[in-house]
């Protein structure tokens, strides 16, 4: 797998590319790789720690992991994704986060995959 990150207002860049892209938010992207709200909302209004949010956001990955498994097949079977967020690039962000959770299921597997970063 060929794996990015992207914030999705850059989404055209993926196109010309023929990336495709995966929205992972919670407002309009697929729920088995969405934050929730309540972290969203902490991390904006600065009561959430990004250890706190990191911590919540593995959870929620964890337990879609288990119900939503078909989907992260799906994933996983990719050749190239460019997971996409509103976040700008720079800044914290669980599309890194899910990232790294990919590259471990890839490795566990024995899959091979190259991290090409940010698509800016």
């Amino acid at each position: 797998m060929k794996i990015y990150t992207i914030q999705i207002a850059k989404w055209r860049k993926a196109k010309e590319l023929s990336i495709p892209l995966l929205d992972t938010t919670v407002k309009s992207g697929v729920s088995a790789f969405a934050p929730s709200w309540r972290i969203v909302l902490g991390i904006k209004a600065g009561t959430l720690s990004e250890e706190a949010y990191r911590e919540s956001y593995v959870g929620l990955l964890r337990e879609s992991w288990v119900t939503q498994r078909e989907v992260w097949e799906k994933l996983l079977s990719m050749e190239t994704v460019a997971l996409g967020c509103y976040c700008k690039a720079g800044t914290f962000c669980h599309r890194h986060i899910l990232k790294e959770a990919v590259i471990k299921l890839l490795e566990q597997r024995g899959l091979p995959y190259t991290d090409h970063g940010e698509l800016t």
